[in-house]
């Protein structure tokens, strides 16, 4: 889970690829760049994320059966919201209890 700003948007083949500032990371299991690419699997726009918005994201890390491709995966069921600072203080308070 991040909050992050959107910088780019660019859809590559049957995906969307996301190029992202990393502002603040609140809970991640694998290292995390100041810029990283999250990726979602579909051409739709779904989830709507707007160039220069931010955002609190909860990816996960997809790594393929050749252990050939390493990336940050936004998939249907993960999280994509506006960042408020109710999300943060929401976000920060869970941190704690997990």
């Amino acid at each position: 889970v991040f909050r992050g700003r959107i910088l780019a948007r660019r859809v590559m083949g049957r995906e969307m690829r996301y190029e992202v500032e990393v502002k603040a990371p609140y809970r991640h299991r694998f290292p995390l760049l100041t810029r990283e690419y999250v990726w979602v699997p579909n051409t739709c726009g779904c989830p709507q994320l707007k160039e220069g918005g931010e955002y609190l994201l909860m990816t996960r890390r997809h790594v393929n059966y050749e252990r050939t491709l390493n990336r940050i995966l936004l998939q249907d069921s993960g999280y994509a919201r506006p960042w408020t600072p109710r999300e943060e203080r929401l976000v920060r308070d869970a941190a704690r209890h997990c």
